[in-house]
């Protein structure tokens, strides 16, 4: 009996192992930036994008309208993605204006009508 509780702890041992070098990496804390770029002309115009080497990128642009008028407002439209633990990778893309944040994707849930 002796023997055969050494043997089953060693297969679980075993599996154990196997299970958390399996097991998926959490690289979020090391990840790189591969892509950074920045422009900002300091009149309320401005383009950004970065992409990190774990799938996460984001990109911005923004505009200023009606310059000089009541009407001034700063046009924004752009896109995130990031790679979820499974895998799939999500992104959402938004203009946010004089009409607000209006983001749109797979993971956004529809309005119904």
């Amino acid at each position: 009996m002796k023997s055969f509780n050494a043997c089953v702890f060693a297969v679980c041992a075993v599996l154990l192992v196997s299970l958390t070098n399996a097991a998926p990496v959490d690289d979020s804390k090391n990840a790189e930036i591969l892509k950074y770029e920045n422009d900002n002309n300091g009149l309320g115009s401005y383009n950004f994008a970065y992409e990190t080497s774990n799938g996460v990128s984001r990109s911005e642009q923004a505009s200023l309208n009606n310059v000089g008028t009541e009407n001034e407002a700063t046009s924004v439209q752009g896109s995130y993605k990031w790679v979820d633990p499974e895998g799939h990778i999500h992104t959402i893309n938004f203009v946010a204006d004089e009409n607000g944040y209006q983001p749109e994707g797979e993971d956004i849930p529809k309005a119904q009508v």
